[in-house]
């Protein structure tokens, strides 16, 4: 699962979990149950109670009680969000309609006890009102589900069971998935409840088509319609097209027969936020972020996810559990890796350029910095209780930077002939193709492999810089690559306020003492109109500002503009001028033709044999 913030609509707020279930207890076990169905109904009507209606039938042998389990999680949304919570109407008939009795067994299990053998029907409302890619959301003329939110499950009864799934609603309504049609009209199949619950459901007023893609057939499906159309969707099929062949031959192999891309945009949402599946994932944005460059690297990050944690996968995952959390050490391998992934294989697409590449290796330095120092190995494990003293997620940009690190790391100790593609390929070869998932000692052993003889030159990475918390030495790691840092000062307008837009404009929140706002007799609770010649419409006044007068005369007087009171005051604000240090990674013009070489395998997925 990936998380952006894009500046211009805010910071994606991610809701407090619910608390983590006690320690595992001895799973009870339903008797067992055949020919599952379910049928999710999703019209105006149940759209306009913001409620999806859940039908599940199942033939029982005799009247054993059946022990029916919602999961507690949704794999790569690694919180505990137990979405029996959301379940209304539950209620239970057998083949003549008559009502089958039934109670709760704990929180998220329904016990029901048939009378005879028979056919039973399981029926429920869930309420959608959770913008969120591992929820289920509604709107008057869509909705989305993830399988997880409204499948159950018979508990202690494994997973190896097939089902069908039909989804029943508006005739010029459209239904995308990543699901396998079974032949009737919006009906679909899976062998296992993995591949059931592996599959978000898009349904409503959308617009849907399809190309080739890496050879193998891709849907695009994007809410609302009309909001990704003409030359802002073809972008994002070029992009597409260029993005995904070089995530495969990191593998060596496009593992989808379709895959599936489903993007939800909403006026009342800020960011963007995507997760992964085998063969689709969804992603939900800002409208203003709709056909942005900004969105590429969502993108890449969840397709690039459909190999690694949707198939490569730490052990502690394999297989997925749905009645309690599975921490894991791994997860800067399985999230921040990929993260790094997403941004260079942008370069390796042609999508991006080396520039954009490091602008985000700077950004993820910047964000890892301002969290506290935590060990990776921590924060993978500390990811499942949303920890509240800042290093929430901080496996994201910190694995990334250390997959950056052993990507130069493997390449100057192979002299380029080999890299981190090549730790993630055999290890996939190793465990995924085998049915396995992988441990430490077998990722830190790949590591070892593709650095080859001089191995010794990695050592003590994993004991220093992943369950370790020492700072990442680039000075020393940058110029084996033909990177460095530079650091730039840079003078410019300070206006010395705080602010906070909403929907009365952009208010000021705090004045900097002694500020140039201050000075000007600017208070808290004025509505900012006009800064010099810029109005002051959004929260991106600001960059305006700096741009238009960072060569104005310190001292200068600039009319500003507030609204106070339900009156314009009209103001002096005298111009100050601040500096800011400003970190850039670039291409060392002077580096050694190895690192040269690294540099360039890098960026363009190449090594030297």
């Amino acid at each position: 699962m990936r998380f952006l913030a894009l500046a211009a609509v805010g910071c994606l707020a991610v809701p407090a979990s619910p608390p983590a279930p006690a320690a595992a207890q001895p799973t009870p076990v339903s008797a067992p149950i055949r020919d599952v169905a379910y049928t999710v109904s999703f019209t105006r009507a149940t759209a306009a109670q913001r409620q999806f209606a859940v039908a599940m039938q199942f033939t029982v042998g005799g009247d054993a009680p059946v022990l029916l389990s919602l999961p507690v999680w949704t794999p790569g949304a690694y919180e505990v969000t137990n979405f029996a919570r959301w379940v209304a109407g539950f209620e239970v008939v057998d083949a003549t309609g008559r009502p089958v009795t039934w109670d709760k067994l704990d929180p998220d299990t329904w016990r029901v006890r048939p009378a005879v053998a028979g056919r039973l029907t399981v029926r429920f409302r869930y309420l959608a009102t959770k913008l969120d890619p591992s929820e289920a959301w509604t709107a008057a003329d869509v909705g989305f589900f993830n399988g997880t939110n409204l499948f159950h499950y018979p508990e202690g009864r494994g997973t190896d069971w097939g089902a069908t799934v039909t989804v029943a609603t508006e005739p010029d309504w459209k239904v995308a998935t990543g699901l396998e049609p079974a032949g009737a009209p919006r009906t679909y199949r899976a062998s296992n409840y993995h591949e059931l619950v592996d599959a978000p459901v898009l349904v409503g007023a959308f617009d849907l088509d399809s190309a080739q893609v890496a050879g193998k057939p891709f849907r695009l499906a994007t809410y609302p319609a009309g909001s990704l159309a003409g030359t802002a969707r073809d972008s994002v099929w070029a992009v597409l097209a260029r993005m995904v062949p070089p995530q495969a031959a990191v593998f060596g192999e496009v593992p989808w027969a379709h895959y599936t891309l489903l993007q939800v945009a909403a006026p009342d949402f800020g960011g963007a936020s995507g997760l992964e599946h085998a063969n689709s994932h969804l992603d939900v944005v800002a409208l203003p972020a709709i056909g942005d460059p900004f969105l590429h690297s969502l993108y890449s990050h969840e397709i690039f996810h459909a190999f690694n944690v949707k198939r490569l996968r730490p052990r502690d995952l394999v297989p997925y559990r749905y009645d309690r959390w599975q921490p894991t050490t791994l997860l800067w391998v399985s999230e921040g890796i990929t993260d790094y992934y997403a941004d260079v294989m942008l370069v390796r697409g042609a999508v991006g350029d080396s520039t954009d590449f490091m602008s985000a290796v700077v950004e993820k330095m910047a964000q890892a910095a301002q969290a506290p120092v935590t060990a990776l190995e921590d924060a993978s494990l500390g990811a499942w209780l949303l920890p509240e003293d800042g290093s929430q997620g901080v496996y994201y940009p910190k694995g990334a930077l250390a997959g950056f690190a052993l990507d130069i790391l493997i390449r100057d100790a192979s002299d380029n002939a080999a890299g981190l593609d090549d730790v993630m390929r055999a290890l996939y070869q190793q465990t995924f193709k085998r049915g396995q998932g992988f441990t430490e000692e077998q990722w830190w052993a790949s590591v070892t492999r593709a650095a080859g003889p001089q191995a010794p030159r990695l050592a003590g990475f994993r004991e220093r810089y992943v369950d370790g918390r020492e700072p990442y030495p680039w000075d020393a790691w940058l110029p084996l690559a033909g990177f460095r840092l530079q650091v730039d000062s840079i003078r410019e307008p300070r206006l010395g306020v705080l602010t906070r837009a909403d929907s009365t404009g952009v208010r000021v929140e705090e004045v900097t003492a002694g500020g140039a706002a201050a000075q000007a007799g600017v208070q808290p609770g004025d509505l900012l109109a006009m800064v010099g010649d810029i109005p002051v419409t959004d929260g991106t006044f600001g960059a305006r500002f700096r741009a238009k007068y960072r060569d104005v005369p310190s001292g200068t007087l600039l009319p500003l503009v507030v609204r106070r009171g339900g009156a314009d005051v009209r103001l002096q604000l005298p111009l100050a001028l601040g500096v800011r240090t400003v970190s850039r990674l670039v291409a060392d013009p002077r580096a050694t033709p190895a690192a040269q070489r690294i540099r360039a395998g890098i960026l363009h997925g190449r090594t030297d044999p």
